[in-house]
């Protein structure tokens, strides 16, 4: 029989933590301007830790007997925590945010804390799987940016499965050509990736040229050596493409211009195939992807939004309701459907009239550049682009919001205060211009270069002033700047009763 003290253990380790009588390794985080220097036992660190091993045994002493370890990014936030696990064997996370977790079990797994890391992993896909989907591409990339998407297995398999179902958040993204190679053969492996042969094939296409910015835009100019290039750029991922699922009018309008990429067999099989498909060909045949639902529901859980998380939706649905409670999420009674995203369909203002033109109760979401912002309006009106002169619309029911997040503690709601001039419908010279526009400047998306991110015109202020006097036509601001600011993205919904 054996008696367990752990407790008592872990107490008085976290103590010697702080003992730096018999301490002698300094070990400096953060960068310059937050540099801090922690103090540390090197019988500690070696028997806790191979990675400090291995560190300690290539840093020579000082005069004074000391040896510094320089890690310059990670935080000093991140690393006190570190330091406690190292000593004590606990990790607090309870009062943390999110992304500190995210960034702690990143740091745990460079230090060879796979104990750590591992239960990180688990805790973030199991309990906040929410926040990942919000944060889906800089996650993703940033698993396969680093290598280590053998380490993440669960976050991997997470976002792997998001990808099979919605494969456009990668493939139609803004920056889907920078992505890595690793990470396009991992969806390319994909047997239950939801999207048709074809247009895998023309984003394989897209990205394996986006890697040779110096090839000609017109493939009519196209030499050998272009095509050698783009083949072997590809290797890794044509062997990948089922071929010989894609249909023979596909076959002949977007493989063939590439066809000296395939190689002879290939295209031979391709050809016999059409002639002759019940005679076996040479070449391998991947079996056709398994599309388990073409018509796939467009739900926030599903992550429709790339900028709003579930307990944005259930906030939202609570305001339209003007309930005192917000919702579970199990009792949402709206779900959302995309009408326009910014950097799938275009920052043109006009693109906005012309998309959500005749939709009635809508939500307009809004990711402010430099900051963590995240702003929006509810439109319970139809929106109209067929206005002849800008008007203002009357409702009682619509409202802007900022929303929480990491960095912004608290939401905020601003219902319309002047019922009377709750919108502003622009005329069609000014839709060139200007989009959504809540009150008359309250919160306004405008770009006089027809780019709401390429122009700081957008606006949140407080109140209109006009020749007699301030006019307030909400409640409140909803964004503490005044000045005007562009965005990185926004999203259009129609709201829909479940």
């Amino acid at each position: 029989m054996s008696f367990e003290f752990f407790d008592k253990l872990s107490q008085d380790f976290s103590e010697l933590l702080n003992d730096k009588k018999e301490s002698n390794v300094v070990i400096e985080v953060d960068k310059e301007e937050n540099k801090k220097s922690f103090t540390s036992h090197s019988v500690v660190l070696r028997y806790r830790s191979i990675y400090f091993t291995k560190e300690l045994e290539n840093i020579a002493t000082n005069e004074n007997h000391i040896k510094t370890i320089i890690k310059p990014n990670i935080s000093a936030q991140i690393f006190e925590i570190i330091l406690k696990y190292i000593y004590g064997g606990i990790v607090n996370i309870e009062n943390l945010e999110t992304k500190i977790i995210y960034e702690l079990m990143i740091v745990a797994s460079e230090l060879e804390f796979k104990e750590l890391s591992e239960k990180l992993e688990t805790y973030l896909v199991e309990s906040k799987a929410s926040w990942l989907r919000t944060h889906f591409s800089r996650i993703y990339r940033s698993i396969f940016d680093s290598n280590k998407s053998n380490e993440f297995k669960g976050l991997n398999q997470f976002y792997n499965d998001i990808i099979s179902k919605h494969p456009n958040l990668i493939f139609e993204s803004e920056d889907f050509t920078s992505l890595q190679e690793a990470a396009l053969i991992s969806i390319l492996e994909r047997d239950n990736l939801q999207l048709e042969e074809i247009k895998i094939w023309d984003y394989v296409i897209k990205w394996g040229i986006a890697q040779n910015p110096m090839l000609p835009t017109n493939l009519e100019e196209w030499s050998k050596e272009n095509f050698k290039t783009l083949k072997v750029t590809l290797q890794q991922c044509l062997p990948l493409i089922r071929y010989f699922h894609i249909s023979e009018k596909d076959v002949w309008e977007k493989l063939k211009p590439y066809r000296k990429i395939l190689g002879t067999q290939l295209w031979d099989d391709l050809y016999q195939q059409r002639l002759f498909p019940n005679q076996p060909v040479k070449s391998l045949v991947l079996p056709a992807r398994i599309i388990s639902n073409p018509e796939l529901p467009q739900r926030i859980n599903e992550l429709i939004s790339t900028i709003i998380s579930e307990e944005h939706v259930a906030e939202i649905s609570t305001w339209i309701d003007r309930k005192s409670t917000i919702y579970s999420f199990a009792n949402v009674p709206y779900k959302l459907q995309l009408i326009l995203r910014g950097s799938k369909d275009g920052f043109h203002p006009k693109t906005f009239w012309d998309m959500c033109n005749g939709q009635v109760g809508t939500i307009v979401i809004a990711k402010v550049v430099g900051t963590d912002e995240i702003l929006g309006g509810y439109n319970p009106l139809a929106w109209d682009n067929s206005k002849t002169q800008g008007t203002f619309m009357e409702t009682n029911d619509s409202f802007i919001f900022s929303l929480k997040n990491e960095n912004i503690q608290n939401s905020i709601l601003s219902r319309v205060k002047n019922k009377t001039h709750a919108l502003y419908y622009y005329n069609s010279n000014k839709q060139k211009t200007c989009g959504p526009s809540f009150g008359f400047c309250e919160f306004l998306l405008k770009s006089d270069v027809s780019d709401f991110t390429k122009d700081k015109r957008c606006l949140s202020s407080y109140c209109y002033y006009s020749g007699s006097g301030y006019v307030y036509y909400y409640e409140k601001r909803i964004r503490t700047a005044n000045e005007e600011f562009s965005i990185l993205d926004y999203e259009v919904f129609k709201i829909i009763k479940k």
